[in-house]
């Protein structure tokens, strides 16, 4: 009842907007895992270091744009968004549209279409940054690309996040793009032995010799995702799963994400530079789930994962070539499950693009709306159930 009820409640809503020179890259990193199979734009390749391969990957940025003057202007409003479906993704694509913008959304074929995006406002297009010759055609009079896709959990993490980003970069580079906003993860340069963190920090080099105008935003988590993980099971009396590890995130609500990414987008001293975007308390596992619990009304039934056997199961998935994409991301797993703080300090970023910090939400406020919304959902399904009933 409860995942029917969060599905429905956040399904997207009917929205209605209001209108108003060459480069190369090759670096190395010493990582604790397999090589990445290489590609024909970009490669992975391994040496041998004693018993630790040595990853070296290399990319060539696109040639110089060409220039395709005399033309049309490009309008500064007009942007792509790829990974409009996601969580952040779509976030984006409804503040642009109030905002304004012209928006358009690089969708992968899906047997069920994004026609929410279409319902409000946007304008949808098919491509694949798996297959680099779907590309070029969405960047046809686009000004400014916000990317915010990342692989899907069945698939390889170079797929997307390395080889479709690099493809997504030159094809920008060769168009002509004017602006290019990507979004990575807090601490990425901190962790080359994670491979999806340091294919995050290989990404902003690659785009910032490619010489585009950009900006990359680090983000250090979701308050959108804790109410699957978190929020959902318990109200469901579902385990729920956590570790003994004393990690602080410092979640962000995903519609002040794209409200500062907007903000940034407009101000021309911000371009270059890379962004830190934090909620404004780091929280552990332990004190989301307490918090949840409060606002429920009832207990979790918590099931504690020993750091020690995440690390034990991402060794014993390295013997495997099946499993080495579930080591990989285990990986990622570890570093979230250690004694580590994904925050940041945000007093100059709001000075710098002007915003309060008490304009930003909290998570206590984002949950306490959440659980209310629900509760009295249910609330009023019960009555209604009641009202029904017939007894003989």
């Amino acid at each position: 009842m409860v995942s029917t009820l969060h599905a429905q409640l956040s399904a997207p809503a009917p929205f209605k907007h209001h209108l108003p020179s060459q480069a190369s890259l090759s670096w190395r990193r010493t990582l604790l895992s397999d090589a990445i199979a290489s590609t024909s734009s970009s490669t992975f390749t391994t040496k041998a270091r004693g018993n630790a391969p040595v990853i070296t990957c290399n990319a060539q940025a696109a040639p110089a744009a060409v220039n395709l003057a005399p033309g049309t202007p490009l309008r500064p409003t007009s942007i792509l968004v790829v990974g409009a479906t996601g969580t952040l993704g779509r976030q984006v694509v409804r503040r642009a549209l109030d905002e304004g913008y012209d928006v358009r959304c690089l969708v992968r074929p899906r047997p069920a279409p994004a026609d929410f995006l279409r319902d409000w406002g946007a304008t949808v297009v098919n491509a694949d940054l798996s297959k680099p010759e779907t590309i070029p055609a969405t960047l046809v009079g686009v000004h400014t690309v916000i990317d915010c896709a990342t692989g899907r959990p069945e698939e390889p993490i170079k797929t997307v996040d390395w080889e479709g980003k690099v493809a997504l970069i030159q094809c920008a580079k060769a168009m002509g793009i004017q602006k290019f906003i990507f979004f990575s993860i807090h601490n990425c340069d901190k962790h080359p032995e994670v491979p999806l963190m340091e294919i995050k920090y290989c990404t902003e080099k690659f785009l910032r010799d490619s010489g585009l105008n950009h900006i990359v935003i680090r983000l250090c988590g979701f308050m959108q995702g804790l109410i699957g993980q978190y929020a959902v099971p318990i109200l469901e009396e579902k385990s729920v799963w956590g570790t003994d590890a004393p990690t602080r995130i410092a979640y962000m609500d995903t519609q002040d994400i794209a409200r500062l990414t907007f903000i940034a987008l407009r101000n021309e001293s911000i371009n270059g530079k890379l962004l830190t975007f934090a909620g404004p308390r780091a929280w552990t596992t332990q004190e989301v789930i307490t918090l949840c619990e409060r606002l429920a009304g009832q207990d979790a039934n918590v099931t504690t994962v020993p750091v020690s056997v995440l690390r034990f199961t991402r060794q014993l998935t390295r013997l495997f070539e099946w499993t080495s994409d579930v080591a990989d991301r285990l990986a990622f797993s570890e570093v979230l499950t250690s004694d580590t703080v994904f925050s940041a300090p945000m007093t100059d970023t709001y000075q710098l693009l002007g915003v309060d910090a008490k304009d930003i939400s909290s998570l206590e406020k984002y949950l306490q709306d959440y659980f209310t919304n629900i509760l009295k959902k249910l609330k009023d399904i019960k009555a209604q159930s009641k009202q029904t009933d017939i007894f003989f």
